[in-house]
């Protein structure tokens, strides 16, 4: 499993830590703002038009090749980007990364669920998102530190030499895990697996959750400078975020294995702890920012788990890359349409109301199934009464 956990975590730290130091150490490539947000969205593009197809393709010939595979991918990316120390080789390296990241983190999710009993998914899943998350935590700091001291070149290299550390690891370590026998699946098939609540409602939840992490990144720094915080404050902030989400997906995972906690009432209460952290976002100050940054960080930590796991524990073991990659690719679309609704209802009125109105989005779920389950109910208890 340490090979995985080391995988998520190289994701996180590529994606993370070059992204928040493009805008200020890169003058010769970022020559715009333009610019930058193509950068940014160069590794994340790739993610969502490429993770579905290579966890298809994990599922076909083993998620371990994939795996490492992408590693490899990843490390021959960013070293490109390290021998050639060009504007132009900077779009290429983040193109090549985001592909590369898209082959290894849904194969590494489809190893964590074929490597360990449906019983321990939870625990599983929880440590995997520990150190995705100390990846997301680590990357803005460390990122940055490397970039004071040597340049773009130097982080990139890092990077370079740890996916080739971390295949080398993986192809020592991690177990081949044959493909299984798959019946035939028509594109209506797929649609109609998609489209089962058992894969929309955790993947609903972890796209809801990914958007309320970056908006939670991205815009908390900027309520902590209206409001007169330094830039310490709102980097602690941020931090706080990310430690609250390390900290919590272990436990949140062990509950659902231990049988305290279901993935429906997880995921409920994950996405209304959320909700209310964006709803504290909109108080003046340092204590609605760390409130918000608090409570964001406790949410997702819950979600996280609880959705990959439900995820598994739903779909067929040889569909797993598939299933894995689709909800990634729900991920990374609320990673993206988070920031561009807050920042959109932020233009035409405050940032409060962006967060308000991803607040209410977030909220509106949990609220519509409990609508439902008592309209469910109401029929029956109106029958029992007669």
């Amino acid at each position: 499993m340490w090979p995985l956990y080391a995988a998520g975590f190289t994701t996180a730290f590529g994606a993370h830590g070059i992204a928040a130091n493009l805008g200020g150490h890169s003058d010769d490539a970022v020559t715009s703002l333009l610019v930058l947000g193509g950068l940014l969205a160069l590794y994340d593009g790739a993610e969502v038009v490429l993770k579905p197809l290579f966890g298809t393709l994990a599922d076909r010939i083993g998620a371990r090749p994939v795996l490492l595979g992408g590693l490899v991918a990843f490390a021959l990316a960013s070293a490109a980007y390290v021998v050639a120390d060009s504007p132009g080789w900077l779009w290429a390296a983040r193109l090549g990364q985001g592909a590369a990241a898209s082959a290894f983190s849904p194969s590494a999710s489809a190893l964590v669920a074929r490597l360990n009993p449906a019983a321990k998914h939870g625990r599983a899943f929880g440590g995997y998102g520990f150190y995705k998350s100390i990846g997301y935590t680590l990357g803005p700091l460390l990122g940055g530190v490397l970039v004071w001291a040597g340049g773009l070149r130097l982080l990139f290299t890092v990077l370079a030499v740890l996916g080739v550390a971390v295949a080398f690891w993986a192809a020592l370590a991690v177990p081949h895990v044959p493909p299984l026998p798959r019946q035939r699946q028509t594109v209506l098939d797929l649609a109609r697996r998609l489209a089962d609540p058992a894969f929309l409602r955790p993947t609903a939840a972890l796209a809801a959750a990914t958007a309320a992490l970056s908006v939670g990144v991205g815009f908390l720094p900027v309520s902590g400078a209206a409001a007169g915080l330094g830039t310490v404050a709102t980097g602690a902030a941020v931090s706080v975020l990310a430690a609250c989400a390390a900290v919590v997906q272990p436990r949140a995972g062990r509950a659902l294995d231990e049988g305290r906690l279901t993935a429906r009432t997880g995921l409920t209460a994950g996405l209304l702890v959320t909700a209310a952290g964006l709803a504290c976002a909109t108080l003046p100050g340092l204590a609605g920012v760390l409130a918000a940054a608090a409570l964001i960080g406790i949410g997702t930590g819950l979600i996280t788990p609880l959705g990959f796991a439900a995820l598994a524990a739903s779909t067929p073991a040889e569909r797993l890359g598939q299933t894995m990659g689709s909800a990634e690719l729900g991920r990374e679309l609320g990673d993206a349409g988070g920031p561009l609704l807050v920042a959109a209802v932020a233009s035409l009125a405050t940032l409060a109301y962006g967060y308000a109105a991803l607040a209410l989005i977030l909220a509106a779920g949990p609220a519509l199934a409990l609508a439902l389950a008592l309209a469910a109910r109401r029929p029956g208890a109106e029958s029992g009464a007669r």
